[in-house]
């Protein structure tokens, strides 16, 4: 995902929204051990942050000078633990990733934050593995993760179980799927799959469709034919507002599809751009997101500090940091060990809580908004602490 949306900083949400992770491809990266190495929590620990700069591309250049910001706001935030973080640029490729993560370790890093892209993740995660360092990637790709790389970047399957778990507490828990036959439609047809065996929904169909703007149109009856065949309640879409998602929204009503009766929702951000939450057959849809107050102040307190607006994915940046921090306070030599990132009471971050599942995989607590008028309104407040243990 991340690279595709690197040079479109005007519609940054979007990169919290596609869900597309570059290097989508292969199944779980390396397996370590990820026993973390020792710490001494009452002296400065050494933490090695991983970002995509030193290419020559300036968009990869802006998002590492962001995950950096972000990632130094945090450690001035920092109270109880003492952290000297050093950073590393890893121009986007895994081999060179792979490289300065050994070197971070020869530097006495004790666990290594980043890096951003699946590939360059399952690099470092193998490259440290032998050491015992864990790994706390910015990526969002499930195939990154390992039992010593975890990740922090929001997954489709999280935003598909607080969707489908909505709508069923809202008696809409029949859902069908409309998917793009790419590997973005790929990935969330998986995760959904997953988040159905985890919520009170039912996953009643799961329709496809070429992507590409014939394939739309084509497509387009057969969805139709199977939301009424289903009997769904909830259509869930995969699509963002820069792929199919505008000319579904205008076709689908067209053809009988109607939103005033079947409920539509999607797993990507529908309030960015905001020129998506004008398309007249999206009001009253639902999607997720972070907790929006909590965004808006990380996003002033970020603009306080540099003069200008964060990039969408710093906010990860400032969350590895506060992660640390915290399993730090809580003291003992084990404090970077799987066992203790993995906590089930999870962790404080600046748009929300979050929490490491023992695959490698993550949890955030997320709202559920409804488009109102053209604006987004939150119906259900994000969580701001789990209940019951992890996975």
């Amino acid at each position: 995902m991340w690279s595709k949306l690197i040079g479109r900083r005007r519609v940054a949400g979007a990169i919290l929204a596609a869900m597309v992770v570059a290097g989508c491809e292969g199944g779980l990266g390396p397996i370590g051990s990820g026993s973390g190495s020792g710490v001494d929590p009452d002296r400065p620990v050494t933490v090695a942050l991983l970002v995509p700069g030193g290419s020559g591309d300036q968009g990869r250049n802006v998002l590492a000078s962001s995950l950096e910001n972000a990632a130094r706001l945090a450690v001035s935030d920092l109270q109880g633990a003492q952290i000297d973080l050093r950073v590393y640029q890893t121009a986007g490729d895994a081999g060179r990733a792979a490289s300065v993560a050994r070197q971070a370790a020869s530097d006495g890093a004790r666990i290594i934050l980043g890096p951003l892209f699946a590939d360059a993740a399952r690099a470092v995660g193998a490259s440290v593995a032998p050491t015992g360092l864990n790994v706390l990637s910015f990526s969002n790709n499930p195939s990154a993760a390992s039992r010593n790389v975890f990740l922090l970047g929001p997954m489709f399957e999280n935003t598909a179980t607080r969707l489908m778990s909505f709508a069923s507490a809202q008696g809409k828990g029949r859902v069908m799927l409309v998917a793009e036959e790419n590997q973005a439609g790929r990935v969330a047809t998986a995760a959904v799959r997953q988040a159905a065996a985890r919520s009170a929904a039912e996953l009643v169909a799961v329709q496809s469709y070429p992507f590409s703007q014939q394939g739309v149109v084509q497509a387009v009856p057969q969805i139709t034919a199977q939301a009424r065949s289903s009997n769904a309640q909830t259509v869930l879409f995969t699509a963002g507002s820069e792929g199919a998602l505008p000319m579904l929204a205008e076709l689908l009503p067209q053809n009988g599809l109607s939103p005033q009766t079947f409920q539509y929702a999607g797993l990507t951000r529908w309030d960015i751009p905001a020129a998506t939450m004008q398309l007249s057959s999206l009001q009253g849809g639902w999607f997720a997101l972070p907790d929006p107050g909590l965004t808006r102040q990380f996003d002033a307190r970020y603009q306080g500090t540099y003069g200008e607006a964060p990039h969408p994915v710093a906010s990860l940046g400032y969350d590895a940091v506060a992660a640390v921090g915290a399993l730090l306070r809580q003291g003992g030599s084990d404090a970077l060990s799987a066992r203790r990132i993995t906590q089930g009471s999870g962790f404080a971050g600046v748009t929300g809580v979050f929490r490491f599942r023992a695959d490698g995989t993550n949890e955030r607590g997320l709202a559920i908004a409804e488009i109102r008028d053209g604006e987004s309104v939150v119906i259900s407040a994000a969580p701001r602490s789990f209940g019951g243990g992890g996975s």
